[in-house]
């Protein structure tokens, strides 16, 4: 009978069946013919959604999707031109620290790309950037804040694993930056050989000190966000809760009635009904997900792991290597959503087991998901570009294939040096 049931549902699987579904069946399958009381399910939904850190998920979502539809890409994009444009590839290094700084906010690539791609691919193009470089950049950049504060699924790796969520904003930081750093190298050393070529000439614009003051006046209260967010949780003045409903509350007010981008009656709902079904989808999958992990840790079934992994690795950094190349198969084939409640608790143990710090895994595993984004066959970002710009997946695949080597190497020194996490952690 459970191999009756199991085969069913794969059949489900293949047939299209919604993963949280899927999920539902098996726990409530697995928990069937373990004779454990269905009831066990419910207990950990409720464990969960009792945690206060709970709110931080709509409420920052809200907030990165008020600012999504605002005029605060341009105004930003601005400043953040002010600021670099002057550099060799400051274009492209504008557009990878703006589309970094609004999915650490959404915590969605996709809302990143859609809302932001109309604006820089032309910027981008007319710069004399090929197309190619200009795909694979915006694809790319997509899921490049996921390792920033106040980023979704650092927030809800806290929640599954019981790790401080602090920790995991503060240990994101350094490896964040890196990844933009090695494709900002990448874009500068673009802009050099295309400048050589006479038919490629790409502009550099003069830095203009009077264009930089009045770009950072024009987003002075966005500018300003960031700061405060970090400043009130490590000061201690604000819990991550609290930061996130003062975020919410303060982009309201000053997008509706100090920039006036948004209007309270036309665009407020609308902005409420599309924040609140991505955070719908991750909650639904979370509660019907738990049930099923729970039954993997209730089984032992990353013991067996480990004690199958044992045989073949008998130190840490080779753990590590296979755990990469592990996690970049799942982020190629799951959203980091639901990878992090269905695999997370079966590699911590293992992990802890090899003597990897829990602060240190966390960075790790949501580097490698962030990858995964732009990894084919099924990265999401590829599809999502693929929609956006009207474009054969096979071109995105190409036009992103350089950036994923960079990631890749830059996650080598993520997963290598734990010091780049655990530097500011007491």
């Amino acid at each position: 009978m459970e191999i009756v049931s199991g085969l069913l549902i794969i059949l489900f699987a293949l047939l299209g069946t919604p993963l949280f579904v899927i999920m539902a069946l098996a726990a409530l399958v697995a928990f069937t013919f373990t004779d454990v009381e269905l009831s066990a399910i419910s207990i950990e939904i409720y464990r969960i959604s009792s945690q206060a850190t709970i709110l931080t998920i709509p409420l920052f979502t809200l907030a990165g999707y008020m600012m999504a539809e605002s005029g605060s890409p341009k105004r930003l994009l601005r400043l953040a031109d002010a600021a670099l444009g002057w550099l060799p590839g400051g274009v492209a290094i504008v557009s990878l620290v703006i589309c970094a700084f609004f999915t650490a906010f959404t915590g969605a690539s996709g809302v990143t790309i859609i809302a932001l791609g109309g604006l820089l691919y032309p910027i981008l193009n007319n710069e004399g950037y090929d197309e190619k470089f200009s795909l694979g950049l915006i694809t790319t950049s997509g899921s490049l804040g996921l390792l920033f504060p106040p980023s979704l699924p650092i927030i809800l790796y806290g929640l599954v694993t019981g790790v401080d969520i602090d920790k995991l904003f503060i240990a994101g930081i350094l490896p964040g930056i890196l990844l933009i750093a090695v494709l900002s190298i990448y874009s500068i050393v673009i802009a050099k050989r295309n400048r050589t070529d006479k038919t490629q000439a790409l502009s550099r614009k003069p830095f203009s000190m009077q264009e930089l003051i009045a770009a950072f006046k024009g987003s002075f209260w966005e500018v300003l966000l960031p700061v405060g967010v970090l400043y009130g949780i490590y000061s201690g003045k604000t819990t991550t809760t609290e930061a996130a409903a003062v975020t919410a509350f303060y982009i309201l007010i000053i997008e509706v009635f100090v920039y006036r981008d948004i209007s309270i009656t036309k665009d407020i709902p609308r902005i409420i009904k599309d924040s609140m079904s991505l955070v719908g989808g991750i909650l639904l999958i979370l509660c019907c997900a738990l049930g099923f992990t729970n039954w993997l840790v209730d089984e032992e079934i990353p013991m067996h792991i480990l004690e199958f992994m044992q045989t073949y690795l008998n130190n840490k950094w080779s753990f590590l290597f296979f755990l990469n190349i592990f996690l970049l198969i799942v982020g190629a084939l799951m959203d980091i959503f639901s990878a992090i409640i269905v695999v997370v608790p079966l590699i911590t143990p293992i992990a802890a087991e090899f003597g990897v710090d829990p602060v240190h895994l966390a960075i790790i595993f949501l580097a490698n998901l962030e990858i995964g984004y732009i990894t084919p066959p099924v990265g999401i970002n590829l599809f999502i570009s693929s929609f956006r710009f009207k474009k054969p997946v096979t071109e995105l695949y190409k036009a992103s294939f350089p950036y994923l080597i960079l990631l890749l190497f830059a996650l080598v020194i993520i997963t290598y040096v734990p010091a780049l996490s655990l530097a500011f952690i007491k």
